[in-house]
């Protein structure tokens, strides 16, 4: 079966495109308009709870009003850390999949525990890889398809490009979707023609009218250009693309060298990254709605090609015109 059209049974999409989950980016409205267009919303459990306010089970249900009846997804951040996140991560992955959500996308750690619970009702698992270590790790834990993570994302970013990435990832015999570098329609159809099933968008998603980031954070992704996003490892411990404003410049985009000892050290980087992860969750949900970037916006380097602000649905039907053209 060709990779966008396993793909598209997957999913259950009819659009091969992933509105990306994003931290703190990532509200209800956002989430349910770009599925109801046909693309695959993704919810972030942080952002729905912690940053938008809802109750995680009724934050589904307003999705799932919001998308039309549309399917969508869920990510699941399973790196290991404490118990009681491990505890929480479980019991809102079984609420997902008890609200009858059949895909889920996870990153960092091993999977194999979230494919068992998924496949045991049905439901498809992908899974985030930036190199082909990580990714026969997934394809070993049982993963459906993996996510591309390359050099060009927002976030987390990997460190190959695009091309380079496939070239590792594609014998592996899974969907790969292209996740990074793509925010406007030519850009789509580029990933699709190079062989990936499908393309994660994050970056082009915050420039809607859907999503709830202040004007000031859309303004500037619409301003930026690729030499505009930097990678810092102040905010997570671990490189993370931002647009390079004032307040980033003030800062540095470097940990200081005790900080970078406590996460290299074995006996103290899981405790460091959870101080780390603690900060990073409020610090980004400050600097969603401030109008002055006094903190860290992030963004891919896809903002070259974002040139206004749109509703979500008119990004989903502009791609996929694209297509085979």
């Amino acid at each position: 079966m060709p990779p966008t059209e396993k793909f598209l049974k997957d999913t259950g999409a009819t659009v091969p495109l992933i509105g990306g989950p994003m931290y703190p980016c990532s509200n209800p409205e956002l989430v349910g308009a770009i599925s109801a267009a046909g693309a695959l919303g993704v919810l972030q459990p942080i952002a729905l709870t912690y940053v938008h306010g809802h109750e995680y089970r009724a934050g589904i249900r307003l999705i799932k009003e919001l998308a039309g009846g549309r399917p969508f997804g869920m990510n699941a951040l399973i790196e290991a850390s404490s118990r009681t996140y491990r505890a929480r991560m479980e019991k809102w992955i079984d609420i997902t999949l008890e609200e009858g959500v059949r895909f889920i996308l996870t990153s960092l750690g091993n999977p194999r525990w979230v494919v068992e619970r998924a496949h045991a009702v049905g439901a498809v698992v992908y899974h985030d890889a930036t190199e082909l270590k990580w990714g026969q790790k997934a394809v070993d834990a049982g993963v459906d398809g993996l996510i591309g993570v390359n050099d060009q994302a927002g976030g987390h970013a990997g460190r190959l490009s695009p091309e380079r990435l496939l070239d590792e990832l594609a014998p592996l015999g899974l969907p790969v979707v292209c996740a990074g570098g793509v925010g406007d329609a030519a850009g789509f159809a580029r990933a699709l023609q190079l062989g990936y099933a499908a393309v994660q968008c994050g970056t082009r998603f915050i420039a809607t009218t859907e999503c709830n980031a202040s004007a000031a954070y859309k303004q500037a992704i619409l301003d930026a250009e690729a030499k505009d996003v930097v990678l810092t490892d102040r905010l997570t411990g671990v490189p993370v693309s931002v647009l390079n404003t004032a307040y980033v410049q003030q800062l540095g985009l470097h940990s200081g060298p005790i900080a970078r000892w406590l996460l290299r050290n074995p006996r103290t980087k899981h405790w460091m990254r959870n101080v780390y992860a603690v900060r990073s969750v409020m610090r980004l949900k400050r600097s969603l709605h401030h109008d002055a970037p006094k903190d860290y916006w992030q963004a891919g380097k896809s903002v070259a090609g974002i040139e206004g602000i749109v509703p979500a649905g008119e990004v989903v039907r502009g791609f996929a015109g694209a297509v085979g053209k």
